[in-house]
């Protein structure tokens, strides 16, 4: 009986300890609630009051909780890191983050695929979205590219037609084949993009055992105005690994989310992921050495022409402590530019500068830059104000400039924008020379060993067997000949398409 009482007396004092240490629930403004569950009424069996402000507040919210998801990359994980510089590139660039051995900046990174919806599959064929931002003490600079190399359009202008054609159907709301080669049989400058992406590496492990690339050209400019041309890639720490089509669908089975699971878990576990940044560099006078345009998304720049540098070591190592407001809220773009760096000529890369700020500005409003996750580490001093949202803590009078404001913040024109010089100065709207559209793409698949030939080949002619329109699979086989004859050949043979067929496809053209 004596113990009976104990337990008695023990479970009370645990059950007061833990009330002690509770909060009190509140609304948003902080007062206190009486009952959250149950809702005021006219009566025990009445109808619901509409004065019952805790409901309503809570109703309201949870009607909100979802904000507009990405068009493209809606599927992403994100984590926290730090990027740790290589060596001083200030002789190349005045961009403060590479501008000493060992400096340290802090990271932010997303993960994603591109054309899945946010509770799609990780398992899919798809480019792997590789968004780096650094929180530097000149501002956010972002590096916002995928885990191939290179994209299957050159333009701007052709990306809604895209991803319009890779979503699923308007009609049937389902990726179809017949949809997606109906426009690529008429973009050859694909060619190269698609033939990596039917290899395995279309399809990685996981987020932490693949590499990423910037894809674009961008400029580095030093203290002194010189201008060099870059491109970035991201080198894994883990090594590369990828599943075939089969281990893709086995494990979509158990877990369609398991990349995601996979890098918070070996986070975790303090198995901290980490990646090498190399650049590659090249001389404005050097552009037009080459058989193909440097500046055109669609091709690599071949390692015997630009050697890849060290730049620096980026690792991750700290979980979100809340996914919506860091990795959903989470805004990039090739715009988020610091001094030292300017965007190229790329005409992609030159429409995702707009692109990339506005779906932001749609997504999550006019100030999504003072959200946490995107909020700048160094001093904002902007005269920018007021719309939706705005927490910027002005007091001031003085909200413009120039003024007489002895405290007000002024240009520099230390920090102006690089010069450019351009020999034609007349507008054109024309493709861009060089297209060279099919040798990287015949290169890339010489590369490979045979079982890669044997698996791109399984994984590009089993999405071409479903397309009805014959003449589409012929156009496609043309462009894969054109890049490899062997290419072309093996493709052909799997999709019953004679020679003659192909050739005849193109000369009726």
């Amino acid at each position: 009986m004596k113990f009976k009482n104990l337990t008695l007396i023990v479970f009370s004092t645990v059950t007061v300890s833990l009330h002690a240490q509770q909060k009190t629930l509140t609304t948003n403004t902080g007062t206190p609630v009486g009952d959250n569950q149950d809702s005021q009424t006219v009566g025990q069996n009445g109808p619901v009051l509409l004065e019952d402000i805790h409901l309503i507040e809570k109703l309201a919210a949870f009607d909100r909780e979802r904000i507009p998801e990405r068009v493209v990359h809606a599927r992403g994980v994100g984590a926290y890191g730090e990027f740790v510089a290589a060596e001083d590139f200030s002789a190349v660039t005045s961009a403060s983050l590479f501008s000493k051995k060992d400096k340290v900046t802090p990271v932010f990174v997303r993960f994603s695929t591109v054309m899945g919806g946010g509770a799609s599959p990780e398992t899919q064929r798809d480019p792997r979205g590789f968004a780096v931002k650094f929180y530097t003490d000149q501002g956010n600079y972002d590096i916002v590219g995928i885990h191939f190399p290179v994209f299957f359009i050159r333009d701007a202008i052709k990306f809604p037609d895209f991803v319009h054609a890779l979503k699923p159907s308007p009609i049937y709301n389902k990726q179809d084949p017949n949809r997606i080669f109906n426009f690529f049989s008429h973009v050859p400058e694909a060619t190269n993009m698609l033939t990596r992406l039917y290899t395995d590496n279309g399809i990685p492990a996981n987020y932490r055992q693949m590499d990423g690339s910037g894809v674009h050209a961008f400029k580095w400019v030093n203290a002194a105005g010189q201008v060099m041309y870059v491109k970035y890639t991201w080198k894994s720490m883990q090594g590369i690994k990828n599943l075939t089509a089969e281990e893709a669908s086995a494990i979509q089975g158990k877990d369609f989310q398991h990349a995601t699971v996979d890098l918070y878990e070996n986070i975790k576990k303090q198995n901290y992921p980490s990646w090498e940044l190399y650049v590659q560099m090249m001389k404005p006078e050097d552009l037009d050495k080459f058989d193909f345009n440097p500046l055109d998304d669609t091709k690599i720049w071949p390692d015997a022409i630009a050697k890849p540098v060290l730049v620096g070591k980026m690792t991750l190592n700290r979980i979100p402590d809340n996914f919506f407001e860091d990795v959903e809220e989470s805004a990039f773009s090739p715009g988020d530019l610091v001094p030292g760096i300017a965007p190229s000529e790329d005409k992609m890369l030159q429409g995702r500068l707009f692109s990339y700020f506005d779906t932001q500005r749609y997504r999550i409003g006019p100030n999504f830059q003072q959200l946490p996750v995107n909020a700048s580490k160094a001093e904002v001093n902007s005269y920018n104000q007021d719309g939706l949202m705005s927490n910027r803590g002005k007091h001031s009078d003085i909200n413009f400039q120039p003024s007489t404001d002895p405290n007000g913040s002024v240009d520099n024109a230390k920090y102006d924008y690089p010069t450019a010089t351009y020999p034609n100065v007349s507008t054109v709207q024309k493709k861009i020379s060089k297209p060279n559209d099919f040798k990287q793409a015949g290169e890339y698949y010489r590369s490979l060993s045979e079982i890669d030939k044997v698996h791109l080949i399984n994984n590009l002619s089993g999405d071409l067997a479903v397309v009805t329109d014959r003449d589409v699979v012929k156009k496609m086989i043309g462009y894969f000949y054109m890049a490899d004859s062997d290419y072309g050949k093996r493709l052909a043979a799997k999709l019953h398409v004679t020679r003659e067929e192909v050739e005849a496809m193109f000369m009726s053209k």
